[in-house]
């Protein structure tokens, strides 16, 4: 086949069997990727029928890297790091090191060098942002207190990952493998320290160029293209410049591709066109990030798991038990609940592509055995098939747990005993609020303000001891098991307000509240119309879905500001509102949307 058409069948039947792979894949409720990988399997040398050409797909892979690297640069958000910076940072050093210490321990034992072992483990050490985000999205998490530590935590791991593919270059030669130092003209005649202080020195001065100029030059030529009006012009400007600068970075600095496309995705993002920018890009981005997935999938050998069954299981149960188990240690010696440990336990119970970018460097630095790379992408396969099951058997692990108060107790002991409430009993009158996250603390700044008696019930330790430190009412506690409403006197209460978005534990708490005190008013919150169809069926006083919530909100700006007065506009979404209650519910089949390989930082912070 001519080289042009090798080109072209490449692309064509990656993108091609990535479709069909991924469409089976979400059919079956999996991660897109399982699917392009499996595509990859379909079109590599382990499997009859066409072969692609692996030169080829390993320069598009290279593309792939680079725009995925650039997403991640691009959507990389230190306020997200800093808010959760008390755990996350040491909690994701912590165990990405004891990860890769147990990747290096199996290495060992199959009697592969240090390299191999160092690659093996730091593979193995760091989860998929893919399909993080998305299991958090799926279940709600993504805004909440746990969906925002595991979002820290990865992207900690990101910046640990970015720090390993500058350094494991010029540390090939001493670990066993082939230095790529002196391609890049980073040669320390084989002493490590000048080596390491030369690839310091190179990388130091490209981010002091980045981040001197190319704060202001990138910004310059991104505003010179918008002005043209041109939207082709300003999309090829953001692609010239994640692949200029990448190129450049590794030609005149002999940093890697992927730390060069990083630092352009950082310094875009403090363009005001960042946002237009990542919109932009994200076709091509996705695009090339198949073909990535796609190129890896070629290079597995599936034999691996007839030939060595028990290696696969070991690097499994490293990355599903022993991640999980270190993950749940960390967070809880921090005193956070053990539903948060277990929900970022299982976070980040799988591994993915920075896994792969790791794998596909390990083997060009002749470091890491092909085995260690078919190990991994077994262990890549099977974890993130998994990792729904994982979801589910923690999830109902904490639910176990949480509703006996003695047990739980026994795993939250982090410090000195706090006691489930300290406020005085014989309350009357009042609101009891669940959960005092951002939906819960504005409920209780109102009640607040108005001087009306409310006490909250709360299940993270930390934000117990702040609310009682502020002279705040406050039960610590799963406000589902036993005891711990009674504690809020709900039996006298006023009003129950569910601040939480779990509308199974919702309808759990009406029925305890009704049964202590039929009379009781409550006011839910909800993410699904069938939920909420079914809560009002139960003759909850109100039932607020929160995406009908915000397009009420939208309308009623659009129609006082074109015209409406505000009674008008006020008592059509009142009528509005309550014409939806008596709405029939119809569920079609829920809107996906095109398979985002890395979420809009806006779009997670409107989950």
């Amino acid at each position: 086949m001519p080289h042009a058409s090798e080109l072209i069948a490449i692309i064509a039947l990656g993108l091609v069997f990535a479709f069909v792979g991924g469409m089976l894949a979400q059919r079956l409720k999996l991660p897109p990727l399982v699917g392009y990988l499996l595509a990859g399997l379909a079109v590599g040398p382990h499997t009859p029928g066409f072969v692609g050409n692996a030169e080829l797909a390993g320069q598009l892979a290279e593309i792939g890297v680079i725009l995925l690297m650039f997403g991640v640069g691009l959507h990389f958000s230190i306020g997200d790091l800093m808010s959760v910076r008390a755990i996350a940072l040491p909690g994701a050093v912590v165990q990405i090191a004891v990860a890769t210490l147990m990747g290096l321990a199996l290495s060992f034992a199959w009697g592969w060098g240090l390299g191999a072992g160092l690659v093996f483990g730091l593979a193995l050490s760091v989860a998929s942002t893919v399909v993080l985000l998305r299991a958090l999205e799926e279940r709600g998490l993504l805004d909440s207190d746990k969906g925002r530590i595991a979002v820290g935590w990865l992207i900690v791991e990101d910046l640990a990952m970015v720090l390993a593919l500058v350094l494991l270059p010029a540390l090939a030669g001493p670990l066993g493998g082939e230095s790529a130092g002196a391609a890049h003209g980073i040669a320390g005649d084989g002493n490590i320290w000048l080596t390491l202080g030369l690839t310091f020195a190179k990388v130091t001065a490209f981010a002091v160029v980045m981040l001197a100029g190319g704060r202001r030059v990138v910004p310059w030529i991104l505003n010179q293209a918008a002005r043209t009006g041109s939207r082709e012009l300003f999309t090829l400007a953001v692609l010239a410049l994640a692949l200029g600068i990448a190129f450049g970075s590794a030609e005149l600095f002999g940093v890697s591709f992927a730390l060069g496309a990083f630092f352009a995705g950082m310094v875009l993002a403090e363009s005001d066109l960042s946002h237009q920018a990542a919109a932009d890009s994200l076709p091509l981005q996705d695009a090339f990030a198949v073909l990535f997935f796609v190129s890896v999938g070629m290079l597995f050998d599936p034999t691996i798991l007839l030939r060595e069954p028990l290696a696969v299981v070991a690097t499994l149960a490293v990355i599903l038990v022993g991640k999980s188990l270190a993950a749940v240690a960390i967070v809880l010696a921090f005193r956070h609940p053990l539903s948060t440990a277990l929900t970022i336990a299982a976070s980040l119970a799988q591994i993915g592509e920075f896994s792969f970018i790791l794998a596909s460097l390990g083997i060009g630095l002749k470091l890491l055995p092909p085995e260690g790379r078919d190990l991994i992408l077994a262990g890549s396969l099977l974890s993130i098939t998994l990792n729904p099951l994982i979801f589910a058997a923690l999830s109902r692990l904490a639910g176990f747990v949480e509703a006996r108060p003695g047990l739980a107790a026994r795993f939250e002991r982090g410090g000195d005993e706090i006691a489930m409430a300290t406020h005085d009993k014989g309350r009357e009158g009042h609101a009891v609020v669940v959960g005092y996250g951002r939906v819960g603390g504005a409920i209780g700044k109102a009640l607040e303000a108005w001087e009306l008696p409310f006490v909250v019930v709360e299940r993270d330790r930390r934000r117990v001891e702040e609310l009682r430190g502020a002279g705040i009412a406050t039960v610590f506690g799963d406000a589902g098991a036993p005891g711990i409403l009674d504690a809020a006197d709900v039996g006298r209460a006023r009003l129950l307000v569910v601040a939480s978005p779990d509308s199974h534990q919702a309808r759990r708490l009406i029925e305890i509240a009704r049964e202590a005190n039929p009379g009781i008013d409550t006011v839910v919150r909800t993410h699904s119309d069938t939920e909420r169809r079914s809560l009002e069926e139960e003759k909850v006083g109100l039932v607020l879905m929160a995406e009908r919530e915000v397009g009420f909100g939208m309308a009623l700006y659009a129609l006082r500001s074109l015209g409406l007065g505000e009674g008008e506009a006020r008592l059509f979404i009142d009528t509005s509102r309550a014409e939806s209650r008596a709405e029939p519910v119809v569920e079609a089949e829920p809107e996906l949307g095109a398979p985002e390989l890395r979420p809009h930082r806006e779009a997670q912070a409107e989950s």
